[in-house]
């Protein structure tokens, strides 16, 4: 991956997940990598490992100017989830959803833009998801946000075109991380399932591929799109065939 070596990179939400996966992926094609996390335990020790610099933000009320600008790639990958019927559903947890996935993507991007107009080169990835695409009950603080974040790609590879910057979406299905683990619990007393039912019944019901997709998977695809300099505006879908229904 050649568009890789040399280059500083910046992933948020990197102390776990498919954010971990993508700090290491990056660093170990020879990337610079600034790991941006809320667990400042996890984002040092994802550092530690990687030779990376941690940065403890949270990104639902930040300044952009406590993170480096001087920034070659970035990833925009921190989320959050959470699952509850439209009027059920905390008005301060829809705009903390909004904040992390969408405000932060947005302040990042205009943070680090204008040293990649300077250098003539840049990728923006934004970790959306199969969510960006379709819908599912319950989620829509979720799906609003990475139907956003899709949009909001399309609008940066426009703007990004004529300075070298690129500006695409990873939109993965059901991912094995805690994000996915943690509604375990409420997808199942939603749906009336037992908790033992809700990978077959919820996570794997639309997907070709009965599996779930790893995080070291998704990291294949950012650093792709890293080296794939006519692709831009676009959202790669990695969601085992479901939106191919």
């Amino acid at each position: 991956m050649t568009s890789v070596v040399g280059h500083t990179a910046m992933v948020t939400g990197a102390g776990s997940g498919i954010g971990r996966a993508c700090a290491r992926a990056l660093a170990a094609k020879g990337a610079k990598v600034h790991v941006v996390d809320l667990n400042g335990d996890a984002a040092r020790q994802v550092a530690e490992e990687i030779g990376g610099t941690a940065h403890i933000v949270d990104l639902s009320e930040f300044d952009p100017a406590v993170l480096p600008r001087e920034v070659d790639i970035l990833v925009n990958n921190a989320g959050l989830q959470h699952v509850a019927p439209i009027h059920e559903f905390p008005l301060e947890r829809f705009q903390r959803m909004q904040q992390v996935m969408v405000t932060a993507a947005f302040l990042l991007t205009k943070h680090v833009l204008p040293h990649m107009y300077a250098r003539g080169w840049g990728r923006l990835i934004h970790i959306s998801s199969v969510h960006g695409h379709r819908a599912s009950a319950f989620k829509s603080a979720y799906t609003a946000a990475k139907h956003a974040v899709e949009g909001f790609s399309k609008a940066a590879a426009l703007e990004g075109a004529p300075h070298g910057v690129t500006s695409n979406c990873v939109a993965p299905g059901y991912v094995r991380t805690p994000l996915v683990e943690n509604q375990v619990a409420d997808q199942a007393r939603l749906h009336g399932l037992a908790e033992s039912e809700v990978l077959d019944e919820i996570f794997l019901r639309r997907e070709a591929i009965k599996r779930l997709i790893e995080p070291s998977e998704v990291a294949d695809a950012v650093l792709w799109l890293c080296d794939a300099g006519f692709v831009t505006g676009t959202s790669l879908s990695i969601d085992g065939g479901w939106t191919a229904q």
